[in-house]
């Protein structure tokens, strides 16, 4: 067996979803204290001061406890997001408003992460208090609790608003119902937006946090533990949702429905996450700039045009792939235990309770969650690195890097030879991008399915199988650009691009970039050129000054942007699904999911959004990590056909 490379560099693409021994001795000590440009590659802020800030070596190392108590927040904001996701859509469909309305009333999630999340990161990147992410924290909690709470109450302050105006002459009234009824609607479609926008400023500013405490060799492991944080929430909430919560101890004491108890568990949870993770951990301050700009917010607004403008091309297309990805996503994350409520109403022939209903779609959802947690524990290994493709910190240049390739095939070429056996070469895994795009095709595939689905046993399976696609979706994306953002990108000069190539693959940061065209040039160089994934000059020379929390919330704007074209899709497809010649009429009025098929035709809809996103990905390039083993793997394989000392 091939010896592995003892102090190779560690792996900043692979993000094992739980736990694992390897994975904590990969994040050394050396990286994170190093306060040196080349060993801390994180992608600048806009101004010096959040270039100090990237750089700054008093960042100490974190325990596993740290990581957990940091990214805790992650579960407690996606249990109150299951609210929405498990109860929203069949909670609006009770109150009497159609799916037409209903679908468009989602357009709160594309507006929010619009404006929430791009601007909350570009308000605290610029921010020099030591509160900056912790504020905006604390702030989307307390909304997020207002809105849950007037969710879980939503009927009862209806017809509390309605008797202080003395609507009707008493209960018995339809006129009084009628109105309550209406302003139950209204109280339920401005909660779930506030509900959005807080949940977008929530999540942003969690990232945004651990962009700002981790030092850069453990921002992979804390991203992983965000991924297996959120994959917990969806358990724990879907798993609240599927249970009888009026059977339960002190549960029960919670007066009214399903729905009152859920929304109180998910509200006393997330306020027990986030205290955790605001107390344990506090933001460094950072030094005021002595001149700043009169005008912040036009300056703030800049710099996310800029942003925007200047994104790395890597970056870009990862984007471009999300656009396809969550048009598909979309209909599923906010439909699918309506999807197992229409199919229980035809299997059933006849309309299902509608508390049973929602909870058999919990259940199908808990499942799934569980199937997430399981693939993003698997999957990880498919794209793990094999480290003796892996850099050296020894590696200062190409020459060394050569030659210190040359001994090791040389060494493994004699104990092949010792032991009888063939030289077996290392092998490159599984690109990220090809993941993604399978992940996508899975999808696509499982949605067309529906054709075929007529039980809610076989709909379970459906929806439990999307798990691994979901694991993906959570994982592939957030790899690649968190390792961007990590890697140093630093701007070249005119007379430096005139003595390289055209197409180059070794990173410009390298000692290499300046070799002159005298020089003996590398056995690598034979092979680099030929590569369709090289990266042209004049990416690699555009200097890249972009804050984290910015190019996070750039890339979640690309994830909600499509969901306006797909809210009003939706809503056409269930214009002409499931027209009925009368609206539901109120409360506990109409049929929500019996003679209803329009779901089905949205998911596939999303199935064919997601086709389109799998093609995308294939252009997205190999992250440097990958450019890295393929050459050394090229280099290696040519210094293997050399003859036997």
């Amino acid at each position: 067996m091939i010896p592995p490379i003892p102090d190779s560099d560690p792996d900043p693409t692979t993000q094992i979803a739980w736990p694992s021994g390897r994975a904590r001795g990969a994040n050394g000590s050396d990286t994170g204290s190093n306060g040196g440009p080349e060993s801390n590659p994180t992608l600048q802020g806009d101004s010096e001061d959040a270039a100090s800030k990237q750089l700054t070596p008093g960042k100490r190392k974190l325990s596993t406890w740290d990581l957990i108590t940091l990214s805790i927040s992650m579960a407690g904001a996606q249990i109150a997001w299951t609210v929405e996701l498990g109860y929203g859509t069949p909670f609006l469909l009770s109150l009497g408003l159609s799916e037409q309305l209903t679908s468009l009333v989602w357009l709160a999630g594309p507006i929010s992460g619009l404006v929430a999340q791009p601007v909350i990161g570009a308000v605290s990147d610029s921010s020099t208090s030591k509160y900056r992410r912790r504020f905006w924290v604390i702030l989307s909690t307390v909304a997020l609790v207002i809105s849950t709470l007037t969710l879980a109450y939503c009927i009862p302050l209806a017809e509390l608003w309605v008797d202080l105006f003395a609507v009707g002459s008493g209960d018995w009234d339809e006129t009084r119902k009628d109105k309550a009824n209406n302003v139950a609607i209204i109280f339920a479609v401005i909660s779930f937006y506030v509900l959005d926008f807080a949940l977008n400023g929530l999540q942003a500013s969690l990232r945004n946090l651990l962009l700002d405490i981790a030092p850069p060799s453990q921002l992979n492991a804390g991203n992983a533990w965000h991924s297996r944080m959120t994959n917990a929430g969806n358990i724990i909430g879907y798993g609240f949702g599927f249970l009888p919560l009026a059977e339960l101890p002190i549960i029960r004491l919670i007066k009214g429905s399903q729905f009152r108890k859920f929304c109180i568990i998910c509200i006393v949870i997330l306020v027990i996450t986030v205290a955790i993770t605001c107390v344990c951990h506090e933001e460094e301050e950072r030094p005021r700039k002595e001149q700043s700009n009169s005008n912040g917010f036009r300056e703030i607004l800049n710099n996310i045009r800029t942003a925007i403008v200047h994104l790395p091309k890597s970056i870009r297309i990862v984007c471009y792939v999300q656009l396809f990805a969550f048009m598909g996503w979309f209909p599923f994350l906010f439909y699918s235990t309506t999807y197992v409520g229409q199919v229980m109403a035809y299997e059933m022939d006849r309309e299902p309770d509608a508390e049973i209903a929602t909870r058999k779609g919990e259940f199908a959802m808990l499942i799934y969650s569980v199937v997430g947690v399981i693939a993003g524990t698997v999957l990880p290994h498919l794209a793990n690195r094999d480290r003796r493709l892996l850099g050296r910190k020894t590696d200062v240049d190409e020459d060394a890097e050569t030659t210190r390739l040359r001994e090791t095939v040389r060494q493994w070429k004699v104990d092949a030879a010792r032991q009888g056996k063939l030289l077996k070469l290392p092998a490159v895994p599984f690109l990220l991008r090809n993941i993604w795009a399978g992940a996508m095709l899975l999808y696509a595939l499982l949605t067309f399915s529906t054709f075929f689905i007529k039980t809610v046993t076989q709909a379970t399976i459906f929806i439990s199988l999307v798990g691994i696609c979901w694991a993906v979706a959570i994982w592939v994306p957030f790899a690649i650009i968190m390792e961007l953002l990590k890697e140093p990108v630093k701007p070249i000069n005119d007379e430096s691009l005139a003595n390289q190539h055209p197409i180059r693959s070794r990173n410009i940061s390298t000692p290499a970039a300046s070799r002159t065209n005298g020089e003996r040039t590398p056995l690598l160089r034979r092979r680099s050129l030929n590569e369709p994934d090289a990266i042209p000059v004049e990416e690699a020379a555009v200097s890249t000054t972009l804050a984290g929390g910015t190019v996070l919330g750039i890339h979640n704007l690309a994830i909600v942007a499509p969901q306006f074209i797909v809210a009003v899709v939706n809503s056409i497809i269930f214009r002409i699904v499931d027209e009925s010649p009368k609206v539901n009429s109120g409360i506990g009025h109409g049929e929500t999911y019996y003679g209803k098929t329009g779901v089905g035709w949205v998911l596939r809809f999303g199935g064919l959004c997601a086709l389109f996103g799998a093609f995308v990905a294939r252009m997205v390039p190999p992250t440097p990590t990958e450019r890295d083993m393929q050459k050394r793997l090229a280099e290696i394989q040519l210094l293997g056909e050399e003859p036997a000392p």
